[in-house]
């Protein structure tokens, strides 16, 4: 409810300008007319504190809230559906709006990285083929930033094990930095340890696996890094090799590859499921083992 509803009020928003004056110093030796894209409201809302008169503010969520506005910049959305609830500032206040005013809001599509884009076609066949070929379905599941969802995992895990076993289904973990999330799930599922292949604090390693997956024959691979650029960007370099991405719906962008989707963490995150499903590239959510399990 706070995700998707206390953020969506424009009050809420009124708070964050405020406190984004803090900001400002960080601005400050910036020529005044450069060109500043805010992947976050805070920064952008400095940054037009700091009198930045180009600035671009990125929203990646699906579900318009308040918490996104930065009055004075160029607001970028990825879908209609957010560009319509931002246009009426739809559900933000009790008394009427005006709407947002011409020329500060634009559907841009989808936020999606160089190489992901440059090789949709190359992967689509790809992963035809291997279908075609009946190899083990490649599932990549990345526990995402906050490190939540440890029973939706086992339960996931416990569910594919016989298929792991029967070389029907390779599973790929990017554990990012949570190396507790794995130490979890080894004291849950006594055989996941036995039978996971270790990939820690190796990023050459996982760039190696991520360019010749076809060489990596085991049933689970388990990957962790301290570092938080290789955390993350370790699933955008394996993504291109695998069938599935297993994800929680989240509120940034919509990679271009078949998603399932597991619960969500935050409430506004419903709405990229909903918008995945209905372009045909993801499943609903699926927010229990038993939905999953199906």
């Amino acid at each position: 409810p706070m995700n998707s509803e206390s953020f969506r009020k424009i009050s809420y928003n009124a708070i964050d300008q405020k406190n984004a004056e803090l900001f400002v110093p960080m601005f400050t030796d910036l020529p005044k007319h450069v060109p500043f894209i805010g992947t976050h409201v805070w920064p952008t809302q400095g940054a037009i504190h700091s009198g930045l008169t180009n600035v671009v503010n990125v929203i990646p969520d699906n579900w318009p809230m308040g918490l996104h506005l930065a009055e004075g910049s160029i607001h970028a959305v990825q879908t209609p559906f957010a560009y319509l609830g931002y246009k009426t500032l739809r559900g933000m206040s009790k008394k009427p709006l005006k709407g947002m005013p011409e020329d500060s809001l634009f559907e841009t599509g989808y936020y999606i990285d160089h190489e992901l884009v440059e090789n949709i076609e190359r992967d689509t066949q790809a992963r035809l083929k291997r279908i075609k070929s009946n190899k083990p379905l490649r599932i990549l599941l990345p526990v995402g930033g906050a490190g939540a969802g440890l029973q939706i995992f086992k339960g996931m895990i416990s569910f594919l094990l016989p298929y792991i076993k029967n070389n029907k289904v390779q599973l790929v973990i990017n554990f990012g930095d949570h190396l507790n999330v794995f130490e979890s799930l080894k004291k849950e599922i006594p055989e996941f340890d036995t039978l996971t292949e270790k990939v820690f604090d190796d990023y050459e390693q996982v760039k190696k696996m991520s360019s010749n997956m076809d060489s990596m024959t085991l049933g689970i691979y388990a990957i962790y890094h301290k570092d938080i650029f290789e955390a993350v960007y370790s699933t955008n370099l394996l993504m291109r090799s695998m069938d599935v991405l297993a994800t929680k719906p989240s509120e940034l962008s919509f990679y271009p590859i078949p998603k399932f989707f597991i619960k969500r963490v935050g409430g506004h995150e419903a709405y990229g499921a909903i918008h995945s499903s209905e372009m045909g590239d993801g499943t609903f959510e699926c927010d229990t083992i038993e939905d999953i399990e199906k």
